[in-house]
């Protein structure tokens, strides 16, 4: 199993919006993200700061892909 990348919330948010996923709504510092095939995750913004590796990894399970699948749309 590869490692998890280490990234800000601000790249990770791009790298979402690249794969298809718009802004649905936020709360406080949390961005719920939607894609039109029904997928949805929550992204805790704050845009320096790192994204934890459970968080991350919660996120990738979210959005079905696998960690190479994932690193490359990085």
């Amino acid at each position: 199993m590869p490692k998890l990348p280490v990234v800000k919330a601000s790249k990770l948010l791009r790298a979402l919006k690249k794969l298809g996923f718009y802004e649905h709504h936020q709360v406080g510092s949390h961005i719920q993200l939607k894609h039109p095939d029904g997928r949805r995750t929550t992204l805790p913004y704050h845009p320096t700061q790192e994204i934890r590796r459970k968080t991350l990894k919660a996120i990738i399970d979210d959005l079905d892909m696998s960690i190479e699948e994932f690193t490359k749309a990085l």
